[in-house]
């Protein structure tokens, strides 16, 4: 992989991790604010949360197969 792949997949796990973190945040505004009144958000919010820190660990493996193929 060339570099500019490579600062893609950089990119990319940024975004990804940016996204995991706002994820989060939203849970735990949840928890912290809204809770016990809107306790039928949880299943949907905590599925987002999951789904953007898979995302985030796939763009994860992606970059460390592509560094460590570039080696």
């Amino acid at each position: 992989m060339n570099d500019d792949e490579i600062k893609a997949l950089e990119k990319a796990l940024k975004k990804a991790k940016r996204i995991a973190s706002e994820r989060a945040s939203e849970l735990h505004d949840l928890v912290e604010d809204r809770l016990p009144a809107a306790f039928d958000e949880i299943p949907s919010l905590a599925q987002a949360t999951y789904d953007a820190c898979q995302a985030w660990a796939a763009a994860k493996a992606r970059l460390e197969q592509a560094q460590t193929a570039d080696a």
